[in-house]
């Protein structure tokens, strides 16, 4: 399975980079093919609303920037993992502009082979989460129809019990 996990974690040793470091893992080694992009690391502008993408450019962005990189990833991917930290009880700014800009790929339909998504968050505080579950919920699970692999999130300090049940799920895709 070809999975695309998408980091928007600025701390490359952070809690998020931990998660999707014991995914990327444990994936590979079942024979997974694992695609990570660091949102944080990229040059990716939000969504402009013009609508190109849905007139003119009949589903490509008119925005030529990183997330084209992601664009070519989307096309053949079968699994997305959504990673971040929580700022303000949502997902970072870093992968909010690329969920964004989701809209020239994903919207009306995803492409046929994306199936699956998993959500991998971390905070200070266990009662952060309910802004990103709520988008996950209705944007992937709900409108994109796409299966939940997990939901796994950790607050304060990592736990060997988290890592351990991101690298089962993994192992079992």
């Amino acid at each position: 399975m070809k999975v695309l996990v998408l980091n928007g974690s600025p701390r490359p040793q952070g809690n998020t980079s931990k998660m999707t470091a014991a995914f990327k893992e444990a994936a590979e080694a079942a024979g997974h093919d694992v695609r990570e992009f660091r949102a944080a690391g990229m040059n990716i502008r939000g969504c402009l609303a013009c609508e190109y993408c849905h007139g003119k450019g009949a589903g490509a962005c008119a925005q030529k920037d990183d997330m084209q990189k992601i664009y070519s990833e989307l096309k053949d991917t079968e699994m997305i993992v959504l990673a971040s930290p929580i700022y303000y009880h949502g997902i970072s700014g870093q992968l909010k502009c690329v969920i964004d800009r989701f809209y020239s790929a994903l919207y009306p339909k995803a492409p046929e082979s994306l199936k699956y998504i998993s959500m991998f968050l971390a905070s200070g505080d266990k009662d952060q989460y309910t802004g990103a579950r709520f988008s996950f919920d209705g944007d992937f699970l709900g409108y994109l129809g796409l299966e939940d692999k997990g939901f796994f999130s950790c607050a304060g300090e990592m736990k060997d019990e988290v890592l351990d049940e991101i690298r089962a799920m993994a192992k079992g895709l």
